[in-house]
């Protein structure tokens, strides 16, 4: 079908409406990427005269550092011609006669007359548009950095919760301990007291009877059943007292120098009262006999154990002590032949009030072991033990030197 001159001219008119009034940038190049048209808007875009860019390379367009990766590209594009934007997803750039950067958009298409193979670029200035995406990628990043800082703030609000809670429980578990030892006390000490002060009462009125008889034995008697009652609450006393200074943090480790073999040997000396009949106490001693301690916790811890031996051991037994003073450490045994501890009940040994099951009808308050545990953890030492029902216990204890 032929067309009239009148509807050619409307093409042209056409042709040029579209190619010289567009606002979007047109290029037309050749097979050799060479530009053949550039309309008005092109021209303004980077900034030459008209007719100025015909017959130069589209890489003059191109920023250097993109020239030889568009090389490739349009040769792979001119292989297979069609309509696409170009570079999806990708930052391109073009660049003006004065060498001005400015970002962007690329659609292509192609064509085919007797003169050869053309394509047609619209090339549209993104400059606006980017900077209102970099706008809301850096509100969205302020929004995030927003929302982290509140996360953060409700995720330490949360923590000090937590910790506020654990204190809490901490103190509610204290005050229920508290409230344990106070009924265990009470419990206790109804009985503990009871026995020796219903003795010493009983003891007083004897002593005046037998005093007006001039009975001085048997007065004598009474009285060191008085005594003892009165060593005995002593005790009771001293423990409660060693527990609340230690609590308090009023107990210090205060080491000093002495001898060893000197030392133990007084306190088995003061310890002897306390055997039963036919109880003896062997001690021997091996190393060096200069020791750094806190003298006044290791005489209680001493003191205790070899009381305990004593109290938990039959008649004509033996309590064997044994002290090594090594280059790193002194070690301390105490050996006894008494009613042991059952395995069931070893684990409960350093509790307060602990009183094992075959010790019931033995006087004590079951603090004694729980206060030497407290005193050796003060001295940087440990303790062990090893016990056998009816057969005896050792204890081992260790301190640095």
């Amino acid at each position: 079908m032929r067309f009239s001159n009148e509807s050619r001219m409307n093409s042209e008119q056409g042709f040029d409406a579209i190619f010289y009034y567009a606002t979007e940038g047109i290029l037309v190049t050749n097979e050799k990427s060479e530009i053949v048209l550039s309309n008005p808007s092109v021209n303004k875009l980077f900034g030459y005269e008209p007719g100025e860019l015909a017959g130069q390379k589209v890489e003059v367009l191109i920023p250097k550092r993109y020239t030889e990766n568009h090389v490739v590209s349009r040769n792979e594009y001119h292989k297979n011609p069609h309509s696409r934007s170009m570079g999806s997803g990708l930052d391109l750039f073009g660049i003006s006669k004065t060498g001005v950067e400015f970002p962007i958009e690329i659609s292509l298409s192609s064509y085919t007359t007797n003169e050869g193979r053309f394509v047609v670029a619209f090339v549209l200035d993104i400059t606006l548009r980017k900077l209102a995406e970099d706008k809301l990628k850096n509100y969205s990043a302020d929004l995030e950095k927003q929302v982290g800082n509140r996360t953060l703030i409700l995720e330490e609000a949360i923590s000090e919760l937590e910790k506020t809670k654990n204190e809490l429980h901490v103190a509610l578990e204290k005050e229920k301990e508290l409230n344990e030892m106070k009924s265990r006390f009470v419990s206790m000490a109804s009985h503990e007291f009871r026995t020796p002060l219903a003795t010493i009462i009983s003891s007083l009125s004897l002593v005046k009877t037998y005093g007006d008889k001039n009975d001085s034995e048997k007065q004598n008697k009474h009285i060191g059943k008085i005594k003892s009652s009165i060593n005995n609450l002593t005790d009771i006393l001293n423990d409660f007292l060693s527990i609340s200074k230690m609590e308090e943090g009023k107990v210090h480790n205060v080491k000093e120098d002495f001898l060893i073999d000197f030392f133990v040997k007084e306190v088995v000396s003061e310890t002897e009262s306390l055997c039963k009949k036919g109880q003896k106490i062997s001690y021997s001693h091996s190393g060096d006999t200069i020791v750094s301690l806190d003298k006044k916790m290791f005489k209680n811890i001493l003191f205790n154990l070899i009381s305990n031996a004593a109290k938990f051991s039959f008649a004509d037994s033996v309590i064997s002590i044994k002290t090594e003073r090594t280059q790193d450490d002194l070690k301390l045994s105490i050996e006894d032949q008494g009613i042991g501890i059952s395995k069931k009940e070893q684990k409960y040994l350093f509790q307060r009030f602990f009183r094992a099951k075959n010790a019931s009808n033995i006087q004590g308050t079951g603090l004694g072991l729980n206060i030497i545990e407290n005193y050796v953890e003060l001295m940087d030492g440990t303790i062990n033990f090893t016990s056998v029902e009816n057969k005896g216990t050792i204890f081992e204890l260790q301190f640095p030197q």
